[in-house]
């Protein structure tokens, strides 16, 4: 899937370059947490390098990035299947979903995978990256969010919402690692 570094450089390095830097460091991430995940590895980081796409200007049909990357990689590239579905639902999106009143038409198009450690370490990759790309803990990443976005926004009352379930998530993929052998 070497594609999908050039699709994202294309999207996003221009047009939201801060967003680019994230998506490298969270691609860099993924590249670091493979060996726990066999063959789904390649998936991994790309999904990983594609997660925000959705927030390129061009592609910004709903607002919602992670339905607006989805859309495009499966009209306009005819992606995996899988692929697709992790964009779509990255880092806890029904939440978001949710507060946006796009819960059921996400839920719908893009079934979430019942491949709990192919997400747990999307979210890890997504949420230990900050935007500038560089390491951060889940906790800082989450306050870092509230914080730009504040708490009465819809994003602010998702990440609250969503908060627990990323911690618990960073925690499987930490004792994920830390079960692999050095």
């Amino acid at each position: 899937m070497e594609w999908s570094a050039s699709v994202a450089e294309t999207e996003l390095k221009g047009e939201v370059p801060r967003r680019w830097a994230h998506t490298q460091g969270v691609a860099r991430r993924a590249t670091e947490v493979t060996k726990c995940l066999g063959k789904d590895a390649d998936l991994l980081v790309a999904a990983a390098t594609l997660h925000d796409l959705g927030y390129a200007p061009r592609l910004a049909a709903t607002g919602f990035h992670p339905l607006d990357g989805a859309r495009f990689l499966r009209d306009e590239h005819r992606a995996d299947e899988r692929l697709v579905r992790l964009v779509a639902n990255h880092s806890f999106a029904l939440l978001e979903a949710e507060e946006r009143g796009l819960r059921e038409e996400l839920a719908t198009e893009f079934p979430l995978l019942e491949e709990p450690l192919l997400l747990d370490a999307l979210v890890y990759c997504d949420m230990t990256t900050t935007p500038d790309g560089d390491r951060t803990t889940a906790q800082d990443r989450v306050a870092e969010i509230r914080s730009r976005y504040g708490d009465d926004s819809v994003v602010g009352r998702f990440i609250r919402r969503a908060a627990p379930e990323i911690f618990a998530s960073v925690e499987r993929m930490e004792a994920a690692l830390a079960d692999q052998p050095r």
